[in-house]
């Protein structure tokens, strides 16, 4: 047992709400990872829809806070009995609605759920405003034109963050980059002209209270969000150790949490995260002039504009190729591992010709929106001069995980004259180190950074943002993660080769005029 001397009152905590994971990162005075927690959950389909029941939530967060208070006395052999600061994030967008007496009128609906089509199209008309399915908003309409009957009992509504936020404080509060999953935000609110039109729509639909009422508060990075509750410090730690007053910051989206953790606040920079799904986000000078399906707009966590592209499909095409030459390898007696398996292959890939020798590949195992793809189904094609090679073939495959990407991105970058400076790249894609992260530089014209991160994702994102509302001394957000936070850590950046960028060039101009076999396959059961 170790019992180096921590003085857990300059310590931040940020417990993150993922798909699959509850996660709690503890950081230092240094801002590193000193100690972690964890808890796996599944969403349940009840009743043609997606949720976590209470009972998920409540189970979930204190068995997450009981692994860390774990890890803590193993490693410094005391309890976890305070901390400077902390935080909550969760995965963004939702449904959860109560009524007068904070009874939750029906079950959590999360961003996963797709029953509110009429609703997002219709206030994306309103509004001229893409509003996503998954938005808040487009819940509260959908559950009113569909008649529901807990509407008339509504008094409020959040997402998870601002849910067990009020949990833990009592203060009925987002942060910025939470509540642009909830409805359009301009400067550091929601959007007054819009939120007029909504207002009056909901009311022509008998729904009558004020919409600024029922939605939280809008707060933005480095403000004070309330203090850990004597009842909050027991739904946390039901053993009573962890005491109440701990200042918390504004609960966030993961999206923020991971913009956070990449280092990608400051306009002109962006993220891209790649793995099961991939999805970028670039921060812009200011909102779009345009009405775009494939782009959500979001903020950062101090509230500047940023323009997402959401993918479904990246990794798990690649995935079943590597597991299938890993099949043969067992075959000829050869046993490899999954990153030796991983490395060979995909830099072997990158020895292939820029456009792929005329091979061209479709990811898709579900359907995509961005390119219009209703039911995905993996395809290859090539040219009849073409020559069918191993680094070719993978090189296509890399080429299939940014694709869909580069449609969306593309639309930024040609008509909305948006420039990036540099992205940064982390997920389970960019591990090979000089592969994907070339192969998406030369696809988005853009340099790409992949750096030593703490391996924490959102949650260390997440105390981030509860150290910066301590700690952050009057700086901007981007200021203080740059100098405190990633100043020394080291990152290999690659910037866009010109016969790579052709490359790509060559490959999507076959990619999109094939797109109809791809998008007529999806009729094949």
């Amino acid at each position: 047992m170790s019992h180096l001397q921590i003085d857990f009152s300059k310590t931040f905590l940020g417990i993150e709400f993922g798909s699959t994971r509850i996660k709690a990162c503890l950081i230092g005075e240094d801002l590193s990872p000193i100690a972690q927690g964890a808890h796996d959950w599944e969403n349940r389909f009840e009743n043609g829809l997606w949720t976590y029941s209470e009972e998920d939530i409540r189970s979930g967060v204190q068995s997450c806070f009981a692994s860390l208070s774990r890890d803590v006395e193993s490693r410094y052999g005391v309890p976890l009995e305070t901390v400077g600061a902390m935080g909550v994030s969760a995965m963004m967008h939702g449904y959860l609605a109560f009524d007068s007496e904070d009874r939750l009128l029906v079950p959590f609906r999360t961003w996963r759920n797709t029953n509110t089509e009429k609703a997002a199209s219709e206030l994306t008309d309103l509004l001229h405003f893409n509003m996503p399915l998954r938005w808040t908003a487009s819940h509260l309409y959908q559950a009113v034109l569909d008649g529901e009957s807990h509407v008339s009992e509504i008094a409020h509504v959040t997402t998870l963050a601002g849910y067990v936020h009020y949990l833990l404080t009592g203060v009925r509060s987002v942060g910025i980059g939470d509540a642009s999953g909830i409805f359009p935000i301009s400067g550091n609110d929601y959007d007054a002209e819009m939120m007029k039109k909504y207002s009056d729509k909901l009311a022509e639909k008998g729904f009558a209270r004020d919409i600024k009422d029922v939605f939280p508060k809008v707060m933005t990075a480095g403000e004070n969000c309330g203090i850990l509750t004597e009842n909050g410090a027991k739904f946390l730690d039901p053993t009573g150790k962890l005491k109440a007053g701990i200042p918390l910051c504004p609960p966030e989206g993961d999206a923020g949490t991971g913009m956070t953790a990449a280092n990608a606040v400051r306009v002109g920079t962006g993220n891209v995260s790649a793995g099961t799904s991939v999805f970028s986000m670039l921060v812009l000078e200011k909102n779009l002039s345009g009405v775009y399906p494939e782009i959500d707009m979001v903020t950062t966590p101090d509230g500047s504009p940023v323009a997402m592209v959401h993918c479904n499909n990246c990794c798990s095409e690649l995935d079943a190729w590597v597991g299938m030459f890993g099949e043969f390898a067992e075959m000829i007696g050869k046993q490899l591992s999954k990153t030796e398996l991983y490395e060979t292959l995909y830099r072997n890939a990158m020895k292939g010709s820029p456009d792929c020798g005329g091979i061209t590949a479709y990811n898709c195992l579900s359907g995509e929106p961005v390119i219009g793809v209703e039911n995905g189904r993996p395809l290859y094609f090539r040219t009849p001069d073409s020559k069918m090679t191993l680094a070719d073939f993978f090189r296509a495959q890399l080429y299939s995980s940014a694709a869909a990407l580069k449609y969306g991105m593309d639309i930024l970058f040609e008509k909305e004259k948006v420039s990036a400076e540099q992205f940064t790249g982390h997920g389970g894609l960019f591990k090979v180190k000089g592969a994907a992260q070339q192969v998406y530089a030369d696809a988005l014209k853009t340099p790409v950074a992949v750096m030593e991160t703490a391996g924490e994702g959102g949650a260390w994102g997440m105390a981030l943002l509860a150290a910066f509302a301590v700690c952050g001394a009057g700086k901007s957000l981007a200021d203080f993660l740059e100098s405190e936070v990633f100043a020394e850590m080291r990152k290999d950046v690659l910037k866009p080769s010109s016969d790579g960028t052709s490359g790509f060039e060559k490959f999507m101009e076959r990619y999109i005029d094939g797109l109809a076999a791809e998008k007529a396959a999806g009729a094949v059961k």
